[in-house]
């Protein structure tokens, strides 16, 4: 029923502003017409002019653009063991039952069903995707969420000839892959662009598949650079409002010039259609990801390891740096790099290597493509003072950054209390408990309630949450929280370091 009002509202206004313009039309004299003509010509002239842009850009790319589908080869078969309806499945008993935590863990008497991707026939899933040609030898970019499944992939070339692909080669931490087909002659290549040159307003084509539409091209403008959206371990996205809907995925991004600039990956949408925000990754990170996928199958990445956040007005303030000044170490893990290097948790990093970073993505970018067993020198900011430290490239074990298994064995009965001030309710952190968040030997409090319409509610906070450090202080019980606490009031703001089982973050808390 609102459903209905809004659209009928959405029309109506639409309707009311087309009156509004034809009223404003008709009281206008004659001679403004006349007088306005040439400026109307223009207009229509440059308008001719974007269009005749559009379509050589199209014209030049759209031979490169390839329909792939991915055929999995699995037949996804149920029993009854599967069924999450299915009462005879064994059941146990949450052990986090009776404590602080059961609300916590609400689902940890049941054990993991597999749900795979199957339809209800029982037929085998399958996917359809776009992809470019990068190579007359028959080499094809894509996204890995296109092709993975280890089923057989199917490439239709925009003069209908299909070829089944000979090799696949994958990197889900960026979700490129590429796949290479062989026999297919009279191939045309896209030309590849420079990524780093593209600014915000920039005119780009969008083409691909969508909804299997094969051909399609559509326009839009750069929106932003450099977001990060949490969909993939590597991500530094152009964020385009060009229509990108499924099935453009893998498709190019291409500039005026029918150069690819990025590979489209994603959308925001609460539709699932387009909503004019899309999501595409840099061509320069998909071309360095895409050599080494054609060469060694895989990709050799430099690690630093170090969990890292932006600088945020509010802790800039408390870091001593001005906002978007380098990026925060929250975390240093042993054995790393990073650790070698000296750095620890609070560092500013600033600048790596003679390059400036100003976010994650930036700093996650030129750390990976570092020579490897090259040293480095990066600069950080540690207590407000300037410092540079030593680095040495290594890299990155494929196991860096997998969570631990979890355990529900031995667990005790904390008893909560409350920092008034913060408006949470925290209690100890002992073995089981840590081991169940997912964060198996962590030192300091979990938060178990946070109060409606406090500080940290409004910064985020939630149950769950580990707090390991108030103000650059560490705690490990309950007491010590207190304790850094006492007589501290708000007026200052307090700094919090906090964990969850995908790392750590600094969050200023004010009133």
């Amino acid at each position: 029923m609102n459903v209905m009002k809004n659209k009928t509202q959405r029309i109506w206004f639409a309707g009311f502003t087309g009156l509004a313009l034809l009223v404003d039309a008709a009281s206008i004299p004659a001679y403004s017409a006349t007088k306005s003509q040439p400026d109307a010509v223009k207009a229509v002239g440059s308008a001719k002019d974007l269009s005749t842009a559009f379509r050589f850009a199209a014209d030049k790319v759209l031979p490169s653009v390839v329909t792939i589908e991915n055929r999995p080869a699995i037949d996804w078969k149920t029993d009854g063991s599967d069924d999450p309806n299915d009462d005879s499945a064994p059941q146990r008993d949450n052990p986090f039952k009776g404590t602080p935590f059961e609300h916590l863990f609400p689902d940890s008497g049941q054990g993991f069903r597999y749900q795979g991707p199957r339809s209800p026939q029982g037929d085998q899933a399958g996917g359809m995707g776009s992809g470019v040609i990068i190579d007359h030898s028959g080499l094809i970019m894509t996204n890995n969420h296109v092709v993975a499944g280890g089923g057989e992939v199917i490439v239709r070339l925009s003069d209908g000839r299909e070829f089944k692909a000979a090799n696949v080669w994958t990197d889900p931490k960026t979700d490129i892959a590429v796949v290479n087909i062989e026999g297919a002659d009279n191939l045309t290549a896209a030309t590849v662009g420079n990524s780093d040159s593209v600014e915000i307003g920039d005119w780009v084509l969008a083409l691909g598949q969508p909804f299997g539409l094969e051909s399609t091209v559509t326009a839009g403008i750069i929106s932003a650079k450099h977001r990060g959206i949490g969909i993939t371990d590597r991500e530094n996205f152009l964020q385009t409002d060009a229509a990108i809907n499924p099935g453009n995925s893998g498709g190019p991004l291409v500039n005026l010039n029918g150069e690819v600039v990025g590979i489209n990956t994603a959308i925001s949408s609460r539709s699932g259609g387009n909503d004019g925000i899309g999501f595409a990754v840099p061509i320069n990170l998909a071309k360095w990801v895409a050599s080494q996928l054609a060469s060694d199958g895989t990709v050799h990445r430099a690690y630093l390891g170090v969990g890292i956040q932006p600088v945020t007005a509010q802790l800039a303030e408390q870091f001593h740096v001005r906002p978007r000044e380098g990026v925060v170490v929250t975390d240093v893990y042993p054995d790393t790099p990073a650790a070698k290097a000296g750095l620890q948790s609070g560092d500013v990093i600033v600048d790596f290597a003679g390059e400036q970073v100003a976010t994650p993505q930036e700093l996650q970018v030129v750390v990976e493509r570092s020579e490897l067993g090259k040293p480095s020198q990066l600069t950080v900011v540690r207590e407000g003072k300037p410092m540079k430290l030593s680095f040495v490239a290594e890299e990155q074990p494929n196991s860096f950054g997998l969570n631990r298994d979890r355990s529900r064995d031995g667990l005790t009965k904390p008893r909560p209390s409350r920092l008034h001030s913060l408006g949470l309710e925290i209690s100890p952190l002992d073995p089981a408990v840590a081991d169940n968040l997912g964060m198996k030997g962590v030192s300091g409090v979990v938060i178990t309630a946070v109060r409606d319409g406090s500080p940290a509610e409004q910064a985020g906070l939630s149950s769950g949450m580990v707090i390991t450090e108030i103000n650059r202080k560490s705690v490990t019980s309950v007491e010590d929280a207190q304790k850094v606490l006492g007589g501290q009031t708000m007026k200052d703001g307090v700094l919090l370091l906090v964990r969850t089982e995908n790392g750590s973050r600094f969050v200023a808390l004010k009133p």
